[in-house]
């Protein structure tokens, strides 16, 4: 690649890493669990803001972007992205968060409508699910230090500002909102071209007819599926080992720590085997190894097992949207924009599912883990059942 693609391809990709910020939804149910007489299945409503957004706004954000750009949209959603992460210096409590992780919802979307098809944009037709892959180990870099921010550098923020009491792991937030304004300021200044949309003009309409095609619905129930596991297992990871293994609140609520280093390094891999592999026997081995091992964490005992077991469900899942929003997208290149704003739609399981898991695990510490593994199920079936992407 030359230097200019790469000078244009870099601020796209550190777009990822904004996109990130949104799994801190996770860290916002652990810290107000231990500063909130909120029951746990309650503070699921974090997630639930914070990712209804894809249900109400990705086809709306798909049609905009048809129209002004990807690029732009994308700033924009960075722009939002960094106000919602400043609105919690109005308070630690339940109503002030949930109104930040709206925001980052709704930044959040626009985001991911804008930056997939982006970045196909700027990259090689060929290499599109390895870079897809390796813009997911960007999303997985800021996923797994974003609780160590919240929890050591907001805290020491905090004392080196004068502030006391509830709420340091805010002042982690703040920092990450300087560097979503950097996002911003970097892929301003960088001119690139990008892809328009061929035939008739991008509508709501002609969004929800793609659905008509069986290959694409089913595509897109994956990323509803995929999703929803990875945000369920994000936001319960916590409250699930402390409940099965008897492991501290502290300690177990760095299992999304581990979940996410698995996933750094399950997104690298990925971007390095898919240059050269073969993307649909890869979404299935990698579906497969998630399944089998969400079934073993029902019967673990003790807690390096635990840890283990997380960080290969972690490894299992961690390709599995790129190699869906890839394979989709190679297929029906000049409908990029509304596939992506149909598949960013499907982001909405991740409002869905982790409060499913949440009360699930209220009845049975191993109900949530059912869903999970259902939900994998589904993805395995689709991934092994051949469809004919041109047929209605």
């Amino acid at each position: 690649m030359t230097t200019t693609k790469t000078k244009i391809l870099l601020p796209v990709l550190f777009s990822f890493f904004i996109v990130s910020f949104v799994d801190l939804v996770g860290t916002g149910v652990d810290e107000l669990k231990q500063s909130a007489e909120t029951p746990a299945y309650l503070l699921q409503l974090i997630p639930f803001v914070a990712f209804i957004w894809f249900f109400l706004l990705s086809v709306p954000a798909g049609i905009w972007q048809a129209k002004v750009g990807k690029k732009k949209v994308l700033n924009t959603s960075i722009l939002i992205t960094a106000a919602g992460l400043f609105i919690p210096v109005l308070g630690n409590s339940l109503a002030v968060i949930l109104i930040s992780f709206s925001f980052l919802g709704i930044g959040n979307t626009i985001m991911q409508v804008a930056a997939n098809p982006l970045l196909m944009d700027v990259v090689p037709a060929d290499k599109g699910s390895g870079f897809l892959s390796f813009s997911q180990f960007m999303k997985s870099l800021g996923s797994m230090v974003g609780p160590y921010v919240a929890a050591v550098v907001g805290p020491s923020l905090a004392g080196r500002l004068g502030f006391e009491g509830e709420g340091a792991w805010r002042f982690g937030l703040y920092l990450f909102g300087i560097i979503a304004f950097a996002s911003y300021v970097w892929l301003q200044i960088t001119d690139i071209e990008e892809t328009k949309s061929k035939g008739a003009q991008v509508s709501f309409k002609s969004c929800i007819q793609l659905l008509s095609n069986r290959y694409i619905a089913l595509m897109v129930l994956g990323i509803f599926a995929i999703v929803g596991v990875d945000v369920a297992i994000n936001s319960n990871i916590g409250t699930f080992l402390h409940l099965k293994i008897g492991m501290g609140e502290e300690t177990a609520k760095y299992g999304k720590s581990v979940y996410f280093f698995a996933k750094m390094v399950g997104t690298f891999m990925g971007g390095v085997l898919l240059m050269k592999g073969n993307a649909k026997v890869f979404l299935r081995i990698s579906t497969l190894v998630a399944l089998v091992f969400v079934g073993a964490l029902t019967l673990v005992q003790n807690d390096i097992a635990a840890w283990i077991l997380v960080g290969i469900v972690s490894l299992g899942v961690s390709n599995v949207f790129p190699l869906i929003f890839s394979i989709t997208v190679g297929n029906f290149p000049d409908r990029s924009n509304e596939i992506s704003g149909l598949m960013m739609m499907a982001i909405s399981g991740g409002a869905i599912f982790p409060f499913l898991v949440g009360l699930a695990m209220n009845y049975n510490v191993n109900g949530g883990l059912w869903i999970i593994g259902g939900l994998m199920a589904f993805i395995l079936i689709l991934s092994v059942v051949k469809v004919n992407p041109r047929v209605q």
